[in-house]
């Protein structure tokens, strides 16, 4: 067989769940040969004839025969009697790390070997032998271990090999209902201080769940529920593959539905086409019919005209002969009247002459007038500040000294107001400080807690840390991280070692309570990180190793690996009725407790519950203090006597033992303190965040306090300044009290005078000149008006005359134009003729042109059904849509694929779907099925839980009632908790016992013990083993245990083996009970 460091062979498969279940688990008939002990023909198969091991742990050689019901193996600690049950595991399949004795099975080859054997002989005879034919009436099971690997075969009773394969040694196991990791089959010594000895319901509840099968069904269920799921993904996979199919169908049907849509452009277009071949015609009969009437209204303008020209010819002769006639009339006149006008026109120049020289005379006159009024205005301004600058003299010396009074009182008045404002604001500042030093030193503290939270909050991680990394691997327990790659490296040299180092201590050592982890962690401390060594030079190598492994500060004890267990004396110990440290740890090595009483002094630490029990046992000085080393305390306090003097050191800060705890609890208890600790610090934090806030509002208040304080100062010296300023001028202004100089002014008065006395003399002088020019003006008027009256009876004949030769002339051209504007229209009208002519006569020729391409096109019956708006579009918008349509027709066509293998396409995709969409549906129906068909094994599994539940309840009252006991069991499957409640014949209230660790030692281990027998009962298998059940009993519970659990083998029937260091002197003899001493481990 290949080497394989570990092979796991316990699977269970769906056919051993739930439909087998009833099978191994049900009840038996009440009259069974299996439960009376009677033998038939299956009893003897199954059973264990004999174990031999070779160079396995502690054994060189050496051979177990076994009787056919109850077995007692015996012997003291260290003789090798848990590596029988081990070896049973191992020739079995179980793994290494199963075992809880070894990570590897080469681990299990004796030190300095290089090999190691297990050999199991199984009887198989009787109706239930396997395979008697191939195999005969004994199977031997035989598994070589070496250092590189491991072998496996299976023989028959003449020691032939007949298989190898971890497959034939499953169908063994299955065919005898072997369950090598049911603790009911095979209990070592983990499993039974797991679940007999512990008084959780959860542990209880693992056991109970582990022996009756129910745990490897529930995980064939889910095995199953897992794989349902991941076939539904599949499924789902699949439907999510028809997608792209389904979009590229809605695609197809999408361009199916373009190229219809270009068939109907198509057809448009055609349509379009007849129509516009036709619109050219109808629009030339339409031109036609509009031209035809603007011809005859142009033939009817052109006679028109004519007339009229012939009429505007006369009417011009006629005014020209009155024009003559009114000419001759005219020059009689003109002669007459041209006298009249020369004396006219020289009488309008003089009366013109003397109008301007008046108005010239009147101009000088305004401007001198104004240049007067302005020297006026220079005179009263001159004299007005004369007055004025007198007066102000006058009123100056008043009024300025009690002005500057009145100043200097109000400046002394606001000088008195800022001051004491600015001894307000000092004041101010003066508290603003306190209350800014008062902030300051509570962020200061807030800070420091920060800091000393944080710290703590370090400490809990790093125990996290540490934590996690022991619950990934228990040998970082003690040493951490580092103690790996140290067993690493010990491992790989441990050839150079002239006997293996021991380590850590605290791998090695087990406690029996472990609500003491906290008082051994501080009694021993970093003695459980140390490692022994047998000689110096082994010290030497192991610090060598231990810098390879960057493990500073390594502690190496060394002693005499072949020493004996040390005996201490009576007298040399503490009273036994106190509670030692080491009578609480436990350890299957002599060179690990005798190190821990060498250099722990573990046999004179003294365990107390709390201080004063402690005191009463070191420090009062009792009998019970004699031979007392120090007392430690379950909180981590340590008391001792050292020189005569009492020391007490208080718990220690860490607050946890790293011996028999549960990580997961620690773990638990390490996150709450971080979030509380976090809460705290995120409260601190928001404080000094307030205090800083309320540290910086008060430092701007002070700024601005600052800020004012500094202006009121300045404004202050300021006002003083402007006093000083205003005594000054005053003393100042006391020497000039002088009148004013007006002499100046005076003097451009009176030349202001003599310029106006100027003026208003050449004003008299125009004045008179301008009256002169008036007189003439007037006489020039009178001769005109007198020269017009005579002349107006002449003047009035030629004047008539003149307007009617006007009105002729005029009369003559209107008449002259008319006739001219009708000779220049008459060519146009004539031209527009000829030009509507020759046009009808195209129309015509394009119409019947038309109207042929128009039949070659479609006949005109094709389009009689036109709209009546569309027989009226003109050919130029047909054009338009035909052009578009075509560009439509063409963008449409080069993102178009033909209909008819877009149909093709179409159908062939509709096929595809078709099939998915069937597979899918098929998947669907098959998932659907098994479903079910999960959910009815689901139904049948939960039945069988609740049968197993009143089935335990039946046998649990079965055992209690031999002593008069009775008791109830809960299985509370939800919370995966089992409770045991037991009521004693002799309480007198009648209320039930709901935790064993309220009962009597007694009491405790014959509930516990009926407990684990009816979970016997509910279980089938040929042979089981028990390692250690009665470990933790006292002398009466055990040879109670004892004679019920013999009882219960003999009547059970089937196979029994029980090891046990104890003394089993009490058990009876009988044919049925066979005892066997391992011997004693050699010095």
């Amino acid at each position: 067989m290949a080497a394989d460091d570990d092979v796991e062979m316990t699977d269970a498969s769906p056919a051993n769940g739930v439909e087998n279940g009833e099978r191994r688990h049900g009840r038996p008939p009440p009259h069974s040969a299996a439960r009376t002990g009677q033998t038939e023909s299956g009893a003897n198969a199954g059973i264990i004839k004999r174990i031999r091991v070779e160079n396995f742990m502690c054994h060189d050689s050496f051979s177990l025969e076994l009787d056919d019901r109850v077995n007692f193996i015996t012997g003291q600690n260290g003789s090798g009697k848990s590596a029988f049950l081990t070896a049973l595991c191992v020739a079995f399949g179980i793994k290494a790390k199963g075992t809880q004795r070894a990570s590897s099975l080469k681990d299990f080859i004796k030190n300095g070997q290089s090999y190691g054997g297990v050999i199991v002989e199984i009887r198989n005879e009787g109706g239930d032998a396997f395979k008697p034919d191939v195999y005969g009436k004994v199977i031997t099971l035989e598994r070589r271990l070496t250092q590189s690997g491991q072998s496996f075969n299976m023989k028959d009773e003449r020691g032939r090999n007949v298989a190898h394969k971890r497959e034939d040694l499953q169908e063994l196991l299955d065919h005898f209902n072997i369950e090598v990791e049911n603790p009911c089959v095979i209990m070592t010594q983990d499993k039974s201080r797991e679940f007999l000895h512990s008084g959780s319901g959860k542990d209880k509840f693992k056991f109970f769940f582990k022996a009756t099968l129910l745990q490897q069904v529930e995980e064939v269920l889910n095995g199953i529920k897992q794989n349902l799921e991941s076939a539904r993904s599949v499924i789902e996979e699949i439907n999510e593959e028809m997608r792209p199919f389904m979009e590229e169908l809605t695609s197809l049907e999408d361009q199916i539905k373009n190229a219809q849509f270009i068939d109907q452009l198509i057809q448009r277009k055609a349509a379009a086409t007849k129509k516009l071949a036709w619109a050219w015609v109808y629009q030339t009969e339409k031109k036609l019919e509009a031209d035809q009437p603007v011809l005859d209204k142009w033939r009817a303008r052109e006679r028109r005209c004519q007339d009229k020209i012939t009429k505007a010819e006369a009417g011009a002769d006629q005014v020209r002969e009155a024009i003559q006639v009114k000419s001759a009339e005219i020059q009689q006149l003109v002669s007459t009247t041209g006298r009249l006008k020369n004396s006219q026109q020289a009488l309008d120049q003089e009366l013109q002459e003397a109008i301007r020289q008046r108005a010239g005379l009147q101009e000088d006159m305004g401007r001198k007038r104004r240049e007067i009024d302005r020297n006026t205005s220079q005179l009263r301004r001159l004299e007005g500040q004369v007055r004025e600058m007198l007066q102000k003299h006058a009123q100056h010396t008043q009024a300025e000294a009690f002005e500057r009074e009145q100043q200097s009182v109000a400046i002394n008045q606001a000088i008195e107001s800022k001051k004491n404002e600015l001894q307000t604001l000092k004041d101010e500042e003066v508290g603003l400080e306190a209350k800014i030093e008062s902030a300051t030193q509570q962020v200061n503290t807030m800070r420091s807690e920060i800091d000393d939270i944080t710290g703590n909050l370090r400490d809990v991680q790093g125990l996290l840390r540490r934590l996690q990394e022991q619950r990934q691997n228990q040998m970082t327990t003690f040493g951490g991280s580092k103690v790996i790659n140290l067993l690493q490296i010990i491992e790989q040299r441990y050839r150079e070692f002239s006997t293996p180092p021991i380590g850590p201590i605290g791998n090695h050592v087990t406690l029996v309570d472990a609500s003491w982890s906290l008082a051994i962690e501080v009694g021993l401390g970093q003695l459980l990180d140390a490692f022994i060594v047998a000689n110096q030079k082994d010290v030497l190598l192991l610090r060598q190793i231990s810098r390879l492994a960057r493990y500073d500060n390594l502690r190496i004890i060394t002693y005499d690996f072949n020493a004996g267990p040390l005996v201490m004396r009576p007298h040399q110990l503490p009273d036994p009725s106190l509670v030692t440290v080491k009578s609480v740890l436990q350890t299957e090595n002599v060179i690990v407790m005798n190190t821990l009483i060498d250099q722990g002094s573990v046999e004179r630490q003294v365990l107390v519950a709390d201080y004063e029990e402690g005191k009463a046992v070191v420090f009062d000085k009792s009998p019970l203090g004699y031979n007392v080393k120090e007392a430690l305390t379950k909180d981590g306090s340590k008391m001792f006597i050292r020189g005569g003097s009492e020391t007490f050191l208080p718990k220690d800060h860490r607050g946890y033992g790293r011996l028999g705890v549960r990580v997961d609890d620690q773990m638990n208890e390490a996150r709450a303190q971080a979030e509380a600790l976090n809460s705290k610090k995120s409260a601190v934090e928001s404080r000094k965040r307030s205090a800083e806030e309320s540290a910086r509002s008060f430092h701007a208040e002070l700024q601005s306090v600052k800020r004012r304080r500094l202006s009121l100062e300045r404004a202050i010296g300021s006002d003083e300044y402007k006093l000083r300023d205003l005594e000054n001028a005053a003393r100042a202004e006391a020497a000039l009290e002088a009148e004013p100089d007006v002499r100046e002014l005076e003097e451009e008065i009176a030349k202001t005078r003599d310029e106006i006395q100027s003026h208003e003399d050449i004003l008299v002088k125009m004045q008179f000149q301008v009256d002169n020019a008036q007189v003439k003006v007037d006489e020039a008027k009178a001769s005109l008006d007198k020269f017009r009256e005579s002349a107006r009876t002449d003047m009035a004949a030629f004047e008539t005359a003149e307007q009617e030769m006007v009105q002729l002339e005029e009369e003559l051209n209107s008449r002259l134009r008319e006739k001219a504007d009708l000779e220049s229209a008459l060519p146009n009208a004539l031209a527009e003729i000829s030009r509507l002519e020759a046009r009808i006569a195209e129309l015509s020729d394009a119409m019947i042109e038309n109207r042929e391409k128009a039949i070659l096109v479609c006949p005109e019956e094709d389009v009689i059904n036109f709209g009546e708006y569309e027989n009226k579009m003109e050919p130029e918008n047909w054009s338009r849509d035909l052009t578009k349509l075509n560009n439509q027709i063409r963008r449409e066509q080069e993102n178009s694929e033909p209909l008819e293998e877009l149909l093709d396409r179409r159908n062939k995709m509709e096929r595809k779907v078709m099939k998915k969409q069937v597979q899918y549906k098929t998947f669907m129906d098959k998932i659907q099925k098994l479903d079910a068909a999960y959910k009815t094994r689901q139904n049948k599994y939960e039945r069988t839980q609740n049968y197993l539940q009143k089935e335990l309840q039946w046998r649990f009252s079965h055992q209690l009632k031999k002593k008069g006991f009775s008791g109830k069991t809960t299985v509370d499957y939800a919370n995966r908790t089992l409770k045991l409640e037991v009521q004693m014949p002799q309480d007198a209230s009648g209320s039930a016992v709901k935790d064993t660790r309220a009962l009597s030692g007694g009491e405790r281990s014959f509930s516990t013990l009926s407990f684990a027998l009816a979970l016997h009962y509910m279980t089938e298998a040929p042979f089981r083993a028990m390692d250690e059940f009665d470990v933790f009993m006292d002398a009466v519970s055990r040879k109670i245990s004892l004679e019920m659990v013999v009882d219960f083998a003999v009547s059970q029937g089937s196979q029994w083996i029980f090891i046990t260091p104890h003394d089993i002197s009490t058990v009876k003899k009988g044919p049925f009970v066979r005892k066997q001493e391992i011997p004693a481990p050699r010095p």
